[in-house]
């Protein structure tokens, strides 16, 4: 960080932002924050502790809970894919990118609340806390619309700053979420389990496990962090500077310009080709981070401190993911990069679904009652458990890594005054096929009547992906 120029970036008002001892303008160090900020929903709601919870205790089956997270899945990408190209637009014309982001903020926030209220019996009934979710959904893929509409004002015209600033917010978000886990663990799924030394007796705040209150508090947890991490970046974190039209002339002007980009995406074929093969690749990697802790659950019936130590473990290696992420777009390019990081998720992936209980890579049997414990720890005590561990550490790197090294991709392909109206399409990529892919995970979960089965139609994604980024010319290592 300390090689980063500190030049000071300079927001609508003219004022300067000013540097900050880090090398990093305090304007670019607020996106990061906000960034960081955003992402413990997707760790702590979508991943490990409230998706499996749901599952697992509102449903009631591992099967069918995956198959209903995949039709939520479904609703709130249909719901994504139709609007959030037109955010995008219509923000490039109205100017400043906060007033909507507050919007979105004063969604998520409440909505991750009411998730506390989420239980078996006497709460919120299993529809409205689906219904929560796809609000809750589409509200995140909007805010990251506006927010990555925003990484070039952070970064200013630094060459390479902004990979540098997009990995560092993915490194803080995995960084934040392993705080949150681990302060979880410890003070609320480890007491009355275990009497280690500095472990509280009993969980904090009076949480009962017994009413599943350690996972439900995640919601609340959430939006907390959500809400502290917006703060600075609504202070110093340069916005847009306002055209003088209003909502529905923006709204109106927007429709114009998402008209003349789809019409002239063939004068930006390599952005198109790229957007293409991203409606692929990327919604493997979703399917990934939204089923990997259903598919862990299910396949290594594993209980809420396993999920709760398997979730930290990822995320902490989600950091390294996103701290390498500038350093394969530097030495390979943002596009082989990308490549790399799609190529190693399906040869995990792949190894992945021949793991289980009693097996390892398809090929070998295990009996745990015939073997004697790897070691004697509280939990992942028996080799398929520690293997599938060391599998899940390889998929966070490369995911991590890819969302990061992918939106670094596009800053370096589109043209610099289109950027929110083409991270509208951006955000498209990443939700108009989002809805298939779930749907195809449902129907395959089904079909087969296994969670193996149901991840099939996401190891073809990420193939097809892969082999699309051949096309796209751009995006080369630079001097």
């Amino acid at each position: 960080m300390s090689e980063v120029s500190a030049a000071a970036a300079v927001p609508a008002g003219g004022e300067p932002v000013a540097p900050l001892k880090s090398g990093l303008p305090r304007g670019a160090l607020a996106w990061i924050l906000q960034q960081g900020a955003r992402d413990p929903y997707v760790i702590l709601i979508t991943i490990y502790i409230f998706s499996p919870y749901f599952s697992r205790v509102l449903v009631g089956d591992p099967v069918k809970g995956q198959a209903l997270v995949a039709n939520i899945s479904t609703i709130y990408g249909v719901l994504t894919a139709l609007t959030a190209p037109l955010l995008g637009a219509m923000i490039e014309q109205y100017g400043p990118r906060k007033p909507m982001l507050g919007m979105v903020t004063a969604i998520m926030v409440p909505a991750l609340v009411a998730l506390w209220w989420a239980m078996p019996a006497g709460g919120l009934p299993l529809m409205a806390t689906s219904g929560l979710l796809i609000v809750l959904g589409v509200a995140y893929n909007w805010g990251d619309v506006i927010s990555n509409s925003l990484l070039g004002r952070a970064a200013g015209e630094v060459p390479g700053r902004a990979a540098l600033i997009s990995g560092l917010g993915y490194a803080l978000a995995n960084g934040l979420s392993v705080a949150l886990l681990v302060f979880m663990l410890w003070g609320m799924v480890l007491p009355g389990q275990v009497d280690w030394p500095g472990v509280p007796h009993a969980p904090l705040f009076g949480l009962d496990a017994s009413q599943n209150e350690p996972s439900r508090i995640s919601g609340p947890m959430s939006g907390a962090i959500l809400l502290l991490g917006a703060i600075p970046f609504f202070l110093w974190t340069p916005d847009a500077a306002r055209t003088g039209r209003s909502w529905m002339a923006s709204l109106r002007a927007g429709i114009a310009l998402l008209r003349d980009i789809f019409g002239d995406l063939k004068g930006h074929r390599d952005i198109a080709v790229f957007l293409g093969g991203r409606l692929l690749y990327n919604d493997g990697m979703t399917a990934l981070l939204v089923f990997g802790g259903l598919l862990a659950a299910g396949l290594m019936k594993w209980g809420a401190l396993e999920m709760l130590a398997y979730g930290i473990a990822l995320s902490v290696f989600g950091v390294v993911g996103g701290l390498v992420a500038p350093w394969f777009d530097r030495t390979l390019g943002p596009r082989k990069a990308v490549q790399l990081e799609i190529a190693g998720s399906l040869a995990v992936l792949v190894a992945t679904l021949g793991m289980g209980r009693d097996k390892i890579l398809y090929l070998w049997s295990y009996d745990p009652a015939a073997h004697a414990p790897v070691w004697n720890g509280p939990l992942f005590r028996t080799a398929p458990e520690l293997i599938y561990l060391g599998l899940g550490l390889l998929i966070a790197v490369f995911v991590t890594a890819q969302y990061a090294s992918s939106r670094t991709l596009l800053i370096r392909l589109c043209p610099p005054d289109k950027t929110a109206a083409f991270f509208g399409l951006y955000a498209l990529s990443g939700t108009a096929t989002m809805w298939l892919g779930s749907l195809l995970v449902a129907l395959a979960t089904a079909v087969f009547k296994s969670q193996v089965g149901g991840f099939l139609p996401v190891a073809a994604l990420l193939l097809m992906g892969f082999c699309v980024l051949f096309l796209v010319k751009g995006g080369e290592r630079e001097a």
